[in-house]
């Protein structure tokens, strides 16, 4: 069973944090609170939250430049902002801070219900393709310390990063995805998809047309007669 998520709730208004707790709780969350963007950072670096409810107008340091901070740590949790008196240019700047959403005051409970499971979906979406991002980067490690197998590495990390085109030839069980998979890792495209296309199948099925001719060419004199 999946631990709970853990939610921070942070205002300056004691009501406030009290209702968010107890909906949350009643939820299934873990509800923690916080008075002031200082405490909240102070918790937020010590890991293990998944959402944070952060007030923008908190006396001291306020919540954008709370969101600004919490945004440069490791793994930073998703970030609903409130706010009682909120303008677009504010919800626009929480925005490119990197707030997951915005929402005013007076709160809807429903409301809040829904962005915190949406933002909770998405940490944990996050979290998976980071695993498999991790497990396939150990698929793509080529390994061996002969010079053979160095001068191949050297010549994947100079190839890599270009737009060129790369031809990758070898017998069968050579190793050759294991190749073109490494050089998607390291090229500038890593973060898009990496697609395999079985060459031989389509051809096979006649979905493509190979660009070379079948069969013994025709003799130059056959070829005029024709």
């Amino acid at each position: 069973m999946p631990p709970k998520p853990h939610i921070l709730i942070v205002d300056d208004e004691a009501g406030i944090r009290e209702s968010l707790s107890s909906i949350l709780t009643d939820e299934g969350y873990v509800a923690e609170s916080a008075e002031s963007a200082e405490r909240a950072l102070e918790r937020t670096a010590h890991g293990g939250l998944d959402v944070i409810l952060l007030d923008v107008w908190l006396p001291g340091m306020d919540g954008l430049e709370a969101l600004s901070r919490i945004q440069t740590m490791p793994h930073p949790p998703a970030v609903i902002m409130i706010s009682g008196h909120a303008t677009i240019d504010t919800a626009v700047r929480a925005t490119k801070l990197g707030a997951f959403d915005f929402i005013e005051k007076p709160l809807s409970l429903e409301k809040i219900i829904v962005l915190v499971r949406n933002a909770v979906q998405q940490r944990r979406l996050e979290d998976e393709n980071q695993s498999l991002r991790s497990a396939l980067g150990q698929r793509t490690q080529i390994l061996g310390d002969s010079i053979p197998m160095k001068a191949l590495r050297q010549q994947i990390s100079v190839t890599a990063p270009t737009n060129g085109r790369v031809l990758i030839f070898g017998e069968s069980g050579t190793g050759k995805e294991l190749v073109a998979r490494s050089l998607h890792a390291a090229s500038l495209r890593n973060k898009g998809p990496f697609v395999e296309v079985n060459c031989a199948a389509m051809l096979r099925t006649g979905r493509i047309q190979p660009n070379f001719p079948r069969g013994r060419p025709r003799n130059r004199r056959h070829q005029q007669r024709s």
